[in-house]
């Protein structure tokens, strides 16, 4: 895989070769967009049989309402926008694009009534960003804004909602600036966990390298006796508190088995005051993460699932069993400690202990014992699994219902894991699980035959497994853009987001060393 230090030489074949494999597949990519538009001929999906039920004259007074979903560019914003579309509502989209070319696939959603181009936040501030916002907000007469930005715009999405809310009667699905800093820094986020009194991983906040060290290689940390613990008893992960694409994926386990080799790795982290790290303990189990949806303090949608470092498949937990719910009931303390000033979208990632995951497999009622290691302030990817789920959209509209406390139910009523309010809407059952073929097509076709045809580290029964698992994935899965009903976006994302993407790199000599189809570059 290629990274930063790999020559440019190297990125510009890799940027080449994609190219070249999105010219080759595109007479089967243009093929299927036709074909799906025949059958929309022929056939009405759900989405837009529901969405004619509620607009049919027939039907009770329904009143739309105009919602605003930026990040539409990505699959998170794009399948909000399909559901409120789906919904009867008027869908406004917005993302970032460049000045010319319109690549943001949500920008030819047949769910996104009008488009409007973003202005990037720049190292001056987020002012322009959040301007043009409030600017669309002004213009359509934007009722609700549901904000499914990225990780780039997080703070300066708390800002626009403050800024909102403030001098419009628009709502915001988002949490603000105090919130979402909070949040977003890992150690802000442990120190706040730790606070409301729900468990954590043991966690330092680090910020010089002989701070890591001392606790790596000494067994103490500043301020602490040395010899605390046995040396290496706990072995730790180095995390940037921030966002750094190019550590994101360093999984090393620390301390090294040498104290030599520990320095040499602590050396070539960049530790300072300006830029701080968490050492985190490392527990050796599967990983979860959750999406949910939060309205004054309370937990009305909610998904588990399966998760990875880069996560690209994605399928819901049962919403019944003890992962899911310890999962929720650990999101719903957290949320219940905010108030009813908390609203946005709130994810988290957990592991689990391996002999945990394995009893919990067992006994549905069991309560897991979770390690939050990381907090998304923002919308997940794992929205997707709510595609079929109408009542998500309508999840979203008791924000602009009047407030009502939560209150105690009665016995006989349906409560949720802590009795102090409904259940909140889960995925539909049973729920697709979702992937992204472009990117299968590379895990599973063009990099097992790669590794057959130019290493020694491939033989021909794992590359027929890994196309065996593609064929798998392609019949019983589903893409993450891709609708019959709205063929579009996923032709645009093959054929003009990404080649604009690999075209720029050429260009402008940018270097990257993956790909989220669901989002963009890492």
């Amino acid at each position: 895989m290629l990274d930063a230090n790999s020559s440019w030489r190297a990125h510009a074949a890799q940027n080449l070769a994609l190219l070249s494999l999105s010219v080759m597949v595109l007479p089967f990519t243009t093929s299927l967009l036709f074909l799906s538009y025949a059958i929309n001929f022929v056939h009405t999906a759900w989405p837009l049989k529901l969405r004619a039920s509620i607009q049919s004259p027939h039907t009770p007074i329904f009143h739309p309402k105009k919602i605003l979903v930026t990040g539409v560019g990505m699959t998170k914003g794009l399948a909000l926008a399909r559901l409120f579309f789906a919904a009867g509502h008027e869908v406004i989209g917005a993302d970032f694009e460049p000045s010319l070319i319109p690549t943001a696939c949500g920008h030819v959603s047949k769910a996104i009534k009008r488009f409007y181009k973003l202005t990037k936040p720049g190292p001056e501030g987020g002012a322009k960003y959040t301007k043009s916002i409030l600017d669309i907000v002004v213009k359509e007469d934007i009722d609700l804004w549901v904000s499914c930005s990225g990780v780039a715009s997080a703070v300066e999405d708390g800002e626009a909602k403050e800024l909102i809310e403030l001098v419009t009667n628009c709502k915001a699905v988002q949490f603000d600036v105090a919130t979402t800093k909070r949040l977003h820094e890992k150690h802000l986020f442990m120190e706040y966990t730790r606070s409301i009194g729900l468990p954590t991983p043991e966690s330092h906040t680090i910020t010089s390298r002989a701070a890591a060290l001392q606790l790596l290689i000494e067994g103490g940390v500043e301020g602490t006796p040395k010899g605390k613990k046995d040396i290496g008893s706990t072995k730790y992960i180095m995390k940037y508190v921030g966002t750094d694409d190019a550590v994101r994926g360093d999984m090393t386990l620390l301390p090294l088995e040498t104290p030599a080799a520990t320095k040499a790795h602590i050396g070539r982290l960049p530790i300072s005051e300006d830029r701080p790290w968490i050492l985190q303990q490392f527990i050796k189990g599967p990983e979860y993460c959750t999406h949910s949806l939060v309205v004054r303090g309370e937990v009305k949608a909610f998904v588990a699932c399966p998760s990875a470092e880069l996560l690209m498949h994605y399928s819901a937990l049962p919403s019944e069993s003890a992962l899911s719910q310890s999962m929720l009931r650990f999101t719903q303390e957290y949320v219940a400690a905010g108030g009813e000033s908390f609203t946005g979208h709130l994810s988290f990632d957990f592991l689990v202990d391996e002999a945990e995951a394995e009893a919990a497999a067992r006994d549905p009622t069991k309560h897991v014992h979770l390690h939050p290691i990381e907090c998304n302030p923002r919308a997940h990817t794992a929205v997707a699994l709510f595609n079929d789920t109408p009542a998500m959209a309508e999840a979203y509209m008791t924000l602009l219902q009047p407030s009502t406390p939560v209150k105690k139910l009665k016995v006989d009523e349906k409560v949720m894991a802590n009795g102090l309010a409904p259940q909140p809407i889960f995925p539909i059952t049973p729920t697709k699980r979702y992937n992204w073929v472009g990117h299968d097509l590379f895990e599973f076709i063009i990099l097992p035959v790669y590794a057959l045809l130019f290493s020694n580290t491939t033989i021909t029964s794992q590359v027929l497994d890994a196309f065996i698992e593609f064929a798998e994935r392609l019949l019983f899965w589903h893409d993450g853009t891709f609708e019959v009903w709205d063929p579009l976006p996923a032709w645009w994302l093959y054929h003009v987001y990404w080649p604009t993407q690999f075209l720029l790199c050429l260009v402008y000599g940018r270097k990257w060393s993956r790909i989220n189809a669901g989002t963009s570059f890492r």
